[in-house]
């Protein structure tokens, strides 16, 4: 039978259309060789060429290395705010070795944890990419025959996640001021850019070693939280990896753009992987409930290393207040923090109740003093949850909720729990 004039073109007729003749499949594993010679590693992102496309993208805008001086007055910076923290809470200092940061520095020390977050979705991405590519329309006879470059093309997909995500962090990288920014322990070290310090203080009337002092202290305090509340780590890592498992690929929006694509096209495919109107949430149960943890979580560190900052600040810095007002303002109006941790994990990462959550470690802290306030974090069962937030007065009065030595009949595993 004679197809019709046309329909040897139509994917939907002809499965092989989306391939063309053999010249065009050779051409296209000629342009592939280059991207793939490079090896993938165990997961499903090439994390080497991620991180050099984001070192190239701070590099091509400029990543100066910190010079001496500029060292010098982060490391002392850091230093003194250690101190001053002293003062204002019960938990232990969490810097020991501060240091001052490039762009490209940042991105190198923060890798492992990206990986981490990062991950679950680029896995799910790679393997519907590689799916949806090799599999619109053909038959099981078909697919066989096209096995190897489904497999390559799997494999490309996992190197065009890899460049997205480096794209990402080298944006993030032009942005950030230090390890904490958007709330997540991304080092063990604290750390400061001075690039990231020179663009937030743009437009500020403020000192320059004022505002350097002020995002010490927040650095500081985020990592007295970090290094000494053995349970948040993994409380925030972990509601972030069950949100992002529950992340999953519109296979038929995919393959609606992928249907006729020329795959010897690279850009092509990078602007359908990159469509992040591909990945939509299964609003199960279980992810609504990680989404409102770590949202809770976020605002609880954000509220109480607000507080501490407040009080380090108090009586010593003039315009702590100004600054606290402006920081206030970029966590919860978002920027590329949110912009970029949406590209590569599908989540806003925003402490949407920061104002409540800092009225309610006010609360506290007048109730039960500072030991009292700090305890809290000595347990995630004694921490507040989303309605206390509604209501500090009602936490704060309720009995049960300081009464640490129920905790005397839990697992010692228990704090680690997610």
């Amino acid at each position: 039978m004679t197809d019709l004039p046309g329909r040897e073109n139509d994917p939907n007729e002809n499965p092989f259309a989306m391939f063309g003749d053999p010249e065009q499949m050779a051409q296209a594993m000629r342009q592939f060789a280059d991207m793939l010679s490079a090896p993938q590693g165990s997961g499903p992102v090439n994390w080497d060429m991620a991180k050099n496309i984001a070192r190239h993208a701070v590099a091509a805008e400029g990543d100066p290395s910190v010079m001496e001086g500029e060292r010098r007055q982060i490391v002392e910076a850091l230093r003194l705010a250690d101190l001053w923290l002293d003062e204002a809470t019960a938990l232990p200092s969490g810097v020991t070795s501060p240091e001052a940061w490039s762009r490209s520095e940042w991105i190198e020390n923060t890798i492992p944890v990206w990986r981490k977050l990062c991950e679950p979705v680029a896995e799910r991405m790679v393997d519907t990419m590689g799916g949806a590519i090799g599999g619109v329309g053909l038959p099981p006879e078909a697919q066989q025959v096209a096995g190897p470059l489904m497999g390559m093309l799997k494999q490309m997909g996992g190197m065009m996640v890899g460049q997205q995500i480096g794209q990402a962090l080298g944006s993030l990288a032009r942005e950030v001021i230090g390890t904490t920014d958007i709330g997540l322990p991304l080092s063990d070290t604290a750390a400061l850019l001075p690039g990231g310090i020179a663009s937030f203080s743009q437009g500020l009337e403020q000192p320059s070693d004022e505002i350097r002092l002020y995002l010490a202290l927040r650095e500081a305090a985020h990592h007295r939280l970090f290094q000494h509340v053995p349970w948040l780590r993994s409380h925030l890592l972990g509601a972030v990896e069950e949100y992002a498992r529950g992340i999953t690929v519109d296979t038929s929006a995919l393959e609606e753009q992928i249907r006729g694509l020329d795959i010897g096209n690279v850009e092509a495919i990078q602007e359908v992987l990159s469509n992040g109107a591909l990945l939509k949430p299964e609003e199960t149960e279980r992810q609504k409930a990680a989404l409102v943890r770590l949202e809770t979580a976020l605002a609880l560190v954000e509220g109480w290393v607000a507080t501490v900052v407040d009080q380090a600040a108090a009586g010593k810095l003039p315009s702590a207040g100004a600054l606290a007002e402006t920081v206030r303002r970029r966590r919860a109006t978002g920027g590329p923090a949110e912009l970029t941790f949406g590209t590569l994990v599908g989540l806003e990462l925003r402490p949407r109740r920061l104002r409540e959550a800092a009225a309610l470690w006010r609360a506290v802290m007048q109730a039960r003093g500072v030991d009292g306030r700090d305890a809290l974090w000595a347990h995630p069962d004694l921490m507040p949850t989303a309605d206390d937030l509604d209501d500090p007065e009602a936490f704060v009065r309720g009995d049960s909720t300081w009464d640490i030595s129920q905790l005397e009949s839990k697992p010692d595993d228990e704090g680690d729990k997610s």
